[in-house]
């Protein structure tokens, strides 16, 4: 689905100006905080007034200042999930679900309660319910309702790391099973790369680089990450396998795989992503041996960047897939870790986060 917008919104600190075009079918908004995220999500809902230019969903215009269009909140269908649930209390999880379903098509309904696995919580109430289910339900709800795209501002932001790894999955469902175009608002470098396949980069307010994820989740995104504290983690997605009784592997090309926490319940062949932090890697300009770390990676450094505080980021090569690599800036001149050098990566098992 194409997305097409040109909005000018005055705000508190600076004004909100964007204009792009994306396809939509999952896009990452990222950005420092307050720098216009959900402001843009709360502008295509309709739930900002004063907005200036033009929105085009799926080549459906929703706003169009010019002329007088300006299409009211209800008639956009689109599906909003907040960072908090906000679930009517006094509601089962049915009825939350089935709130403002109004001649969507009600096999949406059952779709969404089977996609995110609600049927044993239909008679529940959100009092009952951990965050992690709180966030399922929201999304359910919001996809009940058969929108034209899911507008979902930080979803993951208040679960602690363990209800963050079991709502994913779901988020990934809903992408691939569903096929509901998303824009995704998120700090989170990781979750970004899992998610989406396109990215938009703001910056007090304007578009700092929109496109493909690939290009536009890189350097841009990591300072400003370094900016707020957060943690870069390398994604890789493969197949798992079980050589012998070694454990569990994930293969991400022919020439890569990666030793991972061992789960009996996981099958051969289960198609499974993990994240593994920048910072939980060592490298080494030598070979490594007689070390704990089940996984040695020999690579070449394609460049190294500045990420703040005294810290070097080095991407490293290895079997065409790139990894970032979390060092301080004096290991880097120490160590001679430049463009071209030959390096060997460590990363313990326990170090992979399965994401999916």
């Amino acid at each position: 689905m194409s997305l097409s917008l040109a909005i000018r919104l005055p705000l508190a600190r600076f004004t909100l100006e964007v204009e792009t075009r994306l396809e939509g079918a999952s896009v990452a908004v990222m950005g420092r905080s307050g720098s216009g995220k959900t402001s843009l999500l709360e502008v295509l809902a309709g739930l900002r007034r004063g907005a200036r230019g033009r929105v085009e969903v799926g080549g459906r215009v929703l706003l169009d200042s010019a002329v007088g269009v300006d299409v009211p909140p209800e008639a956009r269908r689109m599906g909003y999930v907040p960072q908090d649930a906000l679930l009517f209390p006094h509601l089962t999880v049915e009825r939350n679900v089935r709130y403002g379903v109004r001649g969507a098509k009600p096999s949406r309904v059952d779709e969404a309660v089977a996609l995110l696995e609600l049927g044993p919580l239909l008679s529940r109430y959100p009092a009952t319910l951990s965050g992690g289910e709180k966030q399922r339900v929201a999304l359910a709800r919001a996809l009940a309702t058969d929108p034209a795209l899911l507008l979902l501002d930080e979803p993951l932001a208040a679960l602690d790391v363990a209800l963050k790894e079991r709502v994913l999955p779901y988020l990934l469902r809903v992408r691939d099973e569903a096929k509901v175009p998303m824009l995704y608002v998120t700090h989170q470098l990781g979750e970004a790369r899992v998610l989406a396949r396109e990215a938009l980069l703001l910056d007090e307010g304007r578009v700092r680089a929109a496109g493909p994820a690939s290009e536009v989740l890189g350097p841009a995104v990591r300072g400003l990450l370094a900016e707020e504290g957060e943690v870069e983690e390398n994604i890789l997605e493969g197949v798992l396998e079980r050589p012998g009784a070694g454990g569990l592997r994930l293969r991400v090309t022919e020439g890569l795989s990666l030793w991972v926490p061992d789960a009996p319940e996981l099958a051969v062949g289960t198609r499974a992503a993990y994240a593994v932090p920048s910072e939980d890697i060592l490298l080494s300009t030598g070979p490594l041996t007689g070390v704990s770390a089940r996984n040695v990676l020999a690579g070449t450094v394609v460049r190294v960047e500045s990420a703040g505080a005294g810290e070097d980021a080095a991407t490293v090569d290895v079997a065409g897939v790139r990894w970032v690599v979390r060092l301080t800036a004096a290991s880097v001149r120490e160590l001679g870790v430049v463009p071209g050098a030959r390096v060997y990566l460590a990363v313990k098992s326990a170090a992979c986060r399965r994401l999916r």
